[in-house]
């Protein structure tokens, strides 16, 4: 039986919430606002937890970078360059505990080698405008398998990849023949046997096994016949299991309907997820930690959390719902 567990919650609207005992009891995070800030809280796109220090985590907003240092109970404002700026993305180098990454909107990646206490902003080649105005740096994976290598995926833009730390950076090929195709929303590496990198667009999950060269697309049935597509958000890999993969499925953002989609071969085929109640709108992004192997937790765009401690075999809905999350992460007690 898998102990208790902390989870947070990152909101547009209502700040971080936490809860200390796997979802049952929720409690509103403590969170310092910048002097600037007009609104009564802060908006909250990312969390990251460190994997070497426990009860250390990172909060991306759009007026800065929070930290957390009892687990997401209260938040603090790192004074950084980014102050001021919507932050899409946190990455914390899974062998060096000091190496963060950060990611805005209009996009650039910001680099700290001291855990935050100095940034430098890093050359990267991205267009500064797109038919949605300005893209958004959605997603920084830190390689699993060579923590120098650093992916970076864009929406709208495509997938960057650096091979030394962040210094030199790369746009691979884009995924696909359809502007869609550079509207990149998740980004997971699967350490498996081949290694695939793993991309999310609202056409489907495209997988590449040679480090991004080219791309295979598998796209899920649509929900009703009149969508476009059957649109994705998130993708997690179980972590010690790395062909078990989930995508967050939907039929639009927001959307009215949602599913989670697991894949237990590599993705070579797929499973729609049986979900005790279904979801308000597209399923949007998971959590998962190292240290809590089993524990699989996905969020519906307007609130829903649901809860895996079996790998995803089965799923609950947890009885407190919030209001819009654009962020999970889970970590031990």
């Amino acid at each position: 039986m898998t102990a208790e567990f902390t989870i947070c919650a990152g909101t547009v609207g209502s700040g971080i919430w936490y809860s200390r005992d796997s979802g049952e009891r929720w409690k509103r995070a403590k969170m310092e606002l910048p002097f600037f800030s007009k609104a009564g809280d802060v908006q909250v796109r990312t969390l990251a937890v460190s994997p070497h220090i426990p009860g250390l985590a990172y909060a991306g907003s759009e007026v800065g970078l929070y930290r957390s240092d009892d687990s997401g109970a209260s938040w603090e404002m790192v004074e950084s360059p980014m102050t001021g700026t919507q932050i899409w993305s946190v990455a914390v180098d899974p062998v060096d505990p000091d190496v963060i990454f950060a990611g805005t909107k209009p996009p650039r990646v910001f680099r700290s080698f001291d855990r935050g206490k100095y940034w430098e902003r890093l050359s990267v080649a991205i267009p500064g405008e797109c038919p949605i105005g300005p893209p958004r740096l959605t997603n920084l994976v830190i390689d699993p398998r060579n923590h120098r290598s650093v992916w970076a995926g864009v929406e709208l833009g495509g997938v960057f990849r650096s091979r030394d730390r962040g210094d030199n950076w790369t746009r691979l090929p884009q995924l696909g023949p359809r502007e869609s195709s550079t509207d990149v929303h998740g980004v997971a590496i699967s350490p498996g046997s081949p290694a695939k990198v793993l991309v999310t667009t609202p056409d489907g999950i495209w997988i590449s096994n040679n480090e991004g060269e080219s791309w295979a697309l598998h796209a899920f049935p649509k929900f009703a016949e009149r969508d476009r597509v059957s649109y994705c958000r998130g993708v997690a890999v179980k972590p010690d299991e790395p062909d078990v993969l989930f995508v967050a499925n939907g039929n639009d953002v927001p959307g009215d309907a949602g599913a989670i989609q697991r894949s237990r071969d590599g993705g070579r085929s797929w499973r729609r997820a049986t979900l005790p109640v279904e979801p308000n709108s597209t399923i949007y992004w998971f959590a998962v930690n190292p240290a809590l192997p089993d524990v699989i937790i996905a969020n519906s765009m307007f609130g829903y959390l649901y809860v895996s401690r079996d790998g995803g075999d089965s799923w609950n809905k947890l009885r407190r719902e919030l209001s819009e999350i654009r962020a999970l992460a889970c970590m031990p007690n």
